[in-house]
């Protein structure tokens, strides 16, 4: 392909073979950019911005989800064990742990379906498996048309529930909605009376609305109860470069308190407004595609490997690039 020399000078070429041959040269460039576009000899749309409103749920009745007071008495069982064991003592102790020992190593796909085994008990949306629950979300992001990375996120975002396989004492420090330790527990945490067994509650200082931290401290000075969301947040800061909004959509994305009803906003900075537009845009794509129909793992496995390879965790974008 001939690229033109922008020092030229254009007047020397008044026959006009300069501007037919640049012309044909970006309609060159123009085939090749639609032939990016074009996989298995079908078309991919346009990504869209991750903020636009997802349109996969459009019809779908949302006050079908979350519903925690008629939920069975697993969950509530799960709940009152979590509220009374994550304590500052405990989550020091699993950072701690966290650091000094070495897991499995596997591919993502491998760890999905190690996961396959695991039921969450704490959610009360949903008993299908891990790995149906991870495509799921990816495919509702995939058919919104959001970015790539996006798509990966959404299958990798639960991949911390491997925790529950290597050195967890229970579901209780693997699963559930997330809070910080080191401060008042707030009313607007689901079951906020099953905090009452936990000894920080009583503590002189852990149980002030501020506890260890002050007003405007950042997310990111904040210890959030040792879960899924913690373990693989540390993983990806640690050891990728996916983009700072797919990290706070893996950390906080089970942090209703947070995101969904407002509570511990006197901790946020500047970062965190964005951080938690990220997350309000993710949270969706979580939480009610639980309903959609159960996913055929082998059928989509070969799109899903091939985004694997294209859209590595140590290959994504970061914001700040």
């Amino acid at each position: 392909m001939r690229v033109p020399n922008v020092n030229e000078n254009f007047n020397d070429h008044r026959d006009g073979l300069a501007l037919e041959a640049t012309s044909d040269d970006i309609d060159q460039v123009n085939v090749l950019k639609a032939a990016l576009k074009v996989k298995n000899g079908t078309a991919t749309q346009e990504e869209k911005d991750i903020y636009e409103k997802s349109e996969f749920d459009a019809n779908k009745d949302k006050t079908q989800f979350r519903q925690y007071e008629d939920a069975c008495d697993r969950v509530k069982n799960f709940y009152k064990e979590q509220h009374e064991k994550q304590t500052v003592a405990y989550n020091l102790k699993a950072r701690n742990e966290f650091r000094s020992k070495t897991r499995a190593e596997m591919t993502i796909w491998q760890a999905m379906e190690k996961l396959n085994t695991l039921i969450d008990e704490s959610d009360p949306d949903t008993s299908l498996s891990q790995i149906e629950h991870l495509l799921q979300s990816a495919e509702a992001i995939r058919r919104d048309g959001k970015p790539r990375w996006f798509q990966l996120t959404g299958l990798i975002h639960d991949l911390g529930k491997l925790l529950f396989f290597f050195g967890a004492e229970g579901q209780w420090d693997v699963v559930g909605d997330t809070f910080p330790v080191g401060c008042a527990f707030d009313e607007k945490i689901i079951y906020p009376g099953t905090f009452e067994g936990n000894p920080d509650s009583k503590d002189p200082v852990y149980s002030t609305k501020h506890g260890i931290y002050t007003p405007g401290c950042g997310m990111d000075n904040v210890m959030l109860s040792w879960g899924h969301d913690e373990y693989l947040y540390h993983i990806a800061k640690d050891q990728s470069t996916l983009p700072d909004e797919a990290l706070a959509m893996i950390r906080y994305h089970s942090f209703y308190p947070w995101h969904s009803e407002g509570a511990y906003s006197w901790m946020m900075n500047e970062k965190d407004e964005k951080m938690l537009a990220a997350v309000k845009a993710f949270n969706p794509y979580d939480l009610y595609s639980k309903s959609d129909d159960v996913p055929k793992a082998e059928e989509l496995k070969p799109y899903y490997m091939e985004l694997i390879d294209e859209v590595s965790i140590a290959n994504a974008p970061r914001s700040d690039e």
